[in-house]
């Protein structure tokens, strides 16, 4: 592990508790002060961290950017993903949807034929209803964990999809002048795993979460979706094709 990749983890670990004095940086990385405040200098200049009068601060988008460049650069990435607070990941994609344009609900919890189901982001923008897994960091990110994840989120987007008709005021969203809906089930992630798509699933790496939502429109009848139909006249919802 290179000097800087041990800074980077130090940092997450240290800032996971909230900003800190620099010294201690050199003393859990065990690196000396010249070469931390080189290398602070250099993060700093990248807009990865901040620091003023010797304290160190980072924002939650600088985290995850810290844990994918720690990664990049051979760190271990479930101890990286030890050092990251879960809800910053899930905010950083709901900031990155509402800002596009997208009503977001977090944590959207319903039942549908006897089951329990939650889904971490449901991202609203007629007709799209983006249905969002965001990966738990902990777990391994190899190809059989991707296939299974992928096809759990289809499972849980059906059945939304299923339900909708009854849950959707739930939601709070507001659909009396749709025409349909396109129930998208999507996968984010740290960083990029084997592969883009699962099954026309798309799996994407959160710092590449811009490209996708420019993309999304356009592109999401040619996605894995389900598809309701709402009917003006009664704003009575029809699931009518996957």
């Amino acid at each position: 592990m290179t000097i800087e990749t041990q800074i980077l983890v130090s940092l997450l670990k240290l800032t996971k508790q909230g900003p800190f004095r620099k010294e201690l940086l050199g003393k859990d990385a065990r690196v000396s002060m010249p070469v931390v405040n080189e290398i602070l200098e250099n993060l700093c200049q990248n807009m990865l961290c901040q620091q003023r009068q010797g304290v160190v601060d980072v924002t939650s988008i600088q985290c995850v950017e810290i844990a994918v460049r720690a990664i990049r650069l051979g760190a271990d990435f479930e101890r990286v993903c030890t050092f990251l607070q879960w809800k910053e990941f899930e905010n950083l994609a709901a900031e990155a949807f509402r800002a596009n344009g997208y009503s977001v609900t977090n944590n959207f919890r319903f039942k549908h034929v006897g089951k329990r189901f939650e889904i971490d982001l449901l991202a609203c923008m007629e007709p799209l209803i983006v249905c969002v897994d965001c990966k738990h960091w902990h777990h391994g990110w190899s190809r059989a964990a991707i296939v299974k994840v992928v096809e759990m989120q289809v499972k849980r987007t059906e059945a939304l999809a299923d339900a909708f008709p009854i849950v959707h005021e739930k939601a709070k969203i507001k659909i009396e002048n749709w025409r349909q809906t396109l129930f998208t089930p999507t996968v984010l992630s740290l960083t990029q795993g084997p592969f883009k798509f699962h099954n026309k699933v798309p799996i994407v790496p959160i710092l590449k979460i811009q490209n996708f939502l420019n993309e999304l429109p356009a592109h999401a009848h040619l996605l894995t979706h389900f598809s309701i139909k709402i009917k003006p006249e009664r704003h009575k919802l029809t699931k009518y094709l996957k």
